[in-house]
This record gives structure tokens, C-alpha cells and sequence, in this order.
């Protein structure tokens, strides 16, 4: 069994680097707390822990939690002793039961919806809770190789020794099936379709063969998969009906309603902002209902109230562009005004995420403006803001 792959963090001041303040006598940080997006496993290292030590329930062969107690770390609560588990995932209930279950089971899971809807999120946080481990992960492109999903060489080994297993270098699947953990395949549709076929007897038969050894890696219990798609990217590289069939597909819609969409922004925001010690989330709040009624608006192609229909744009505007958009403001708010988000904070990159087409899009983002915007009460600071960034 190919052994685990040891994750460490590299101290600057130990590769001849410059310090990372230099001239002053700030404390260096301790190795691996400059990470600027921790895995989630290390993130929430404190939920995933009091859950493991509070949960009573039984668990599947391998999992760090049971099925119920992932769903909790998903959707969030409060533990019997108090400890509160932050929401990862905001949306109907049943979806994040059914994608656990699927997990429990001998399917893989597909999680397809929208750009935006917090596919590759929820598939980091499953593996995080199920297996303790999001990094078994690959990549789709349209450049994927085969040896992504199966396995490649050590070419300097093999040309010494000839095939063996010292000189094979095993996937992440690979990997996954041999510990009994969970791999995670971003983008399944991106990748070309002689690639994604070689899921399916990993998928089906639970083996992966190495003819060139006359040997197998036969996954151990505890294996699974979790792949994401875009419902965009239909088309690309549409999975044959054999893979499809070895999935489990559930489906993550866009919030159902404003109120739902201000409450993720929110929270995803303030988790980047705190790491990047920008203001606070609550500062901008009437600004983030601002960017998400925008959204909504042009994506639903009709206003809040239902009195005018509108032409939407080319973009997606999804929750993540949002979530970008109001990341992009607090930034600005922080470093180059007085703290607080407004509506000039924001106005830039909301223009730059409808209007990706500067023919059509700029033309739909023009009329929304002069049609809805500019006769909304409250929200004259918004349409000067908005029409200086677009002049």
C-alpha cells in the first residue's frame, strides 16, 4: 500500500526568503499559520473534533463521524456541550442527507448545478468530515491525462529497474481505494471522455487494474468518490450513459430566496475578510443586499416585485461572484476608504461581473440601470456609483 503523502508547511525564513516583516519586531507566525485558505479539515479542526468525541451514532467502515454528525458539520447546530458547529452549506436539508447517504452506499456522488452553488465546497466538507482528508483530489481540465485518475511513473526508476511499485506513482483515486478514504474530481465534465471512462471499472468493480505488473489495487471499505460538474459545461464533455449510471446525482440549486443569499454572502465573506483583516461583514450589510437583489434581478430576468421583465446577461451571477464582488468592495472600503462598505465599493465589480460581452451585456446592464435602478427609492447613491464606474 502506497504510503500517505505527509502534508508540511514551508517556513520562508528557512529557504533564504526574505522575513515576512522585515525592520520590524513583530513575532514571525508559526509554520502553516500563513495559510491563506487552510483545508477544511484544519480550519474546523475544533468542530470536526467535538463532534467526533460527542457522537454516539454508528459509522460506517473508516469515517471519522457518522452519517448524522456530517450532516451537522454540513448544516451546522449546537452540540450537547454547547459547541456550536457553523453552517458550511445553506440550503434544504434533505439534499445534504441524501449526498451523506449516497456516500454510506457503494455509489459515487455527482454534485452538479451552476457555477456558483457551492459544489466543490460541499465535496471539500464531505471528505473533510467522512475521511479527515479534502486533499485527495483531482483536477478536471481539458489537458487531464489518463495517469491523473489511475496512475503515472517515476520515468527515472522505471528506466533503471524496469515496472515495480517503487517506480509507480499512484493517483489520488489510487490512493483513496488503497486507505478506504474519500477522492474528490473537480470539473468531471472538463476532462476529455477517454478519461472520465476510466472511472468506470474503479467505479463498478471497486479495482484498478496494473497490467504492466500483472496486479491490482482492489478499494478497501471505506473508499468512495465525490465529483462535481457544471451545469454550463453541458456539451463539453457530456459523461456517457455507463458512467452516469455508476453516480449518485444530487442536484444544488441556487438559493431559494434573497434573504437565504444575503445570509451565505455574508458568511462567506466575513470568513474571508477575517483572514485577510478587512472590515466586517455587518458594516456593509445594506450593500450586500444591494449586490445580491442585482443578481437575482438580472439572473431571474425580472424584478423583486414582478412588475418589469429584463433581459439578463451572458454571466452566470452566481453566489460566488457575489461572494467575490463584496470581498473585492471590503478591500477597497479598507485600503482605500474610511472602513465601511458603500455603495462605491462595490459598483466596479458588480460591472464586472454582468458585463462580460461589452456589446450585448453592457447594452442589459445600461437599461437595468436607467430602467430599475435609477427609479428605485434609496438607491440614488448606487446609481451615481454605478454609472461613474461604467463611464
Amino acid at each position: 500500500m502506497p504510503a500517505p503523502v505527509e502534508r508540511t508547511s514551508v517556513d520562508p525564513s528557512r529557504n533564504g526568503s526574505a522575513p515576512a516583516n522585515p525592520g520590524t519586531d513583530a513575532p514571525r507566525p508559526a509554520p502553516g499559520s500563513q495559510a491563506l485558505r487552510p483545508h477544511a479539515e484544519d480550519a474546523f479542526a475544533a468542530e470536526l473534533a467535538a463532534l467526533a468525541a460527542q457522537d454516539d451514532r454508528p459509522r460506517p467502515a473508516r469515517w471519522r463521524l457518522s452519517p448524522w454528525a456530517v450532516a451537522t458539520y454540513l448544516l451546522g447546530g449546537t452540540l450537547p456541550d454547547g459547541t456550536v458547529v457553523t453552517p458550511k452549506y445553506v440550503g434544504p436539508r434533505r439534499i445534504v442527507e441524501v449526498a451523506v447517504s449516497t456516500l454510506a452506499t457503494d455509489r459515487a456522488l455527482l454534485l452538479l448545478g451552476v457555477p456558483g452553488t457551492a459544489k466543490t465546497w460541499v465535496s471539500e466538507h464531505l471528505a473533510a468530515a467522512v475521511s479527515g482528508d479534502s486533499t485527495l483530489l483531482v483536477q478536471g481540465t481539458a489537458g487531464t491525462p489518463e495517469e491523473a485518475v489511475r496512475y503515472g511513473w517515476n520515468y527515472a526508476r522505471l528506466l533503471a529497474q524496469g515496472p515495480s511499485r517503487d517506480a509507480l506513482v499512484p493517483s489520488p483515486v489510487m490512493r483513496a481505494m488503497a486507505e478506504g478514504t474519500t477522492a474528490r474530481v473537480e470539473e468531471l465534465t472538463r476532462m476529455p471522455a477517454d478519461v472520465q471512462d476510466t472511472l468506470i471499472t474503479i467505479l463498478s468493480e471497486k479495482t484498478l487494474p496494473i497490467p504492466e505488473l500483472g496486479e491490482e489495487v482492489q478499494a478497501v471499505r471505506g473508499f468512495n468518490l465525490i465529483a462535481t460538474a457544471n451545469d454550463r459545461d453541458r456539451g463539453v464533455n457530456d459523461l456517457s450513459s455507463a458512467l452516469r449510471r455508476r453516480f449518485n446525482t444530487v442536484v444544488l440549486p441556487l438559493p431559494e430566496t434573497p434573504e437565504a443569499e444575503v445570509d451565505i454572502v455574508s458568511r462567506r465573506v466575513d470568513q474571508i475578510g477575517r483572514s485577510l483583516d478587512l472590515p466586517a461583514v455587518p458594516d456593509g450589510i445594506d450593500e450586500i443586499r444591494r449586490v445580491v437583489t442585482v443578481f437575482r434581478e438580472l439572473r431571474d430576468g425580472i424584478t423583486t416585485d414582478g412588475r418589469t421583465k429584463l433581459k439578463s446577461p451572458s454571466g452566470t451571477l452566481s453566489t460566488a461572484e457575489a461572494i467575490s464582488v463584496v470581498t473585492h468592495g471590503l478591500a477597497l472600503a479598507a485600503h482605500f476608504g474610511d472602513g465601511v462598505l458603500r455603495a462605491g465599493d462595490v459598483a466596479a465589480g458588480i460591472l464586472g461581473a454582468v458585463v462580460r460581452d461589452p456589446a450585448a451585456d453592457r447594452v442589459v446592464w445600461q437599461e437595468y440601470l436607467e430602467t430599475v435602478v435609477r427609479e428605485r427609492d434609496g438607491w440614488k447613491d448606487f446609481y451615481r456609483a454605478c454609472r461613474e464606474a461604467g463611464a
